[in-house]
């Protein structure tokens, strides 16, 4: 059985990059199509935004995507780490 990732960890990391906190807890599908998402979202936002947004708003679906995987990956995380301390050994 391999080592639980430390869930604050996992925090940061989905925190830099969009998917890889859910890769990292061994949910490698989610957080692939969490990756794609976020791309997709901000392709579409920034294809669709009026000229005279910012940044952000120009990438506002990339980054809310991205913004709902971070606690998402967190939880995940804690969840494994109570199921790991409740599991018999």
């Amino acid at each position: 059985m391999r080592a639980l990732p430390d869930p604050t960890r996992v925090l940061l990391i989905a925190a830099l990059l969009p998917g890889m906190g859910h890769v990292w807890t061994g949910r490698a599908a989610r957080g692939l199509g969490i990756a794609l998402f976020a791309l997709l979202g901000g392709w579409l936002t920034a294809r669709f935004a009026a000229p005279e947004a910012g940044m952000v708003g120009r990438h506002a679906g990339g980054f809310f995507v991205w913004a709902l995987s971070i606690p998402d990956a967190y939880r995940s995380a804690r969840l494994d780490r109570a199921w790991a301390e409740r599991a018999p050994h």
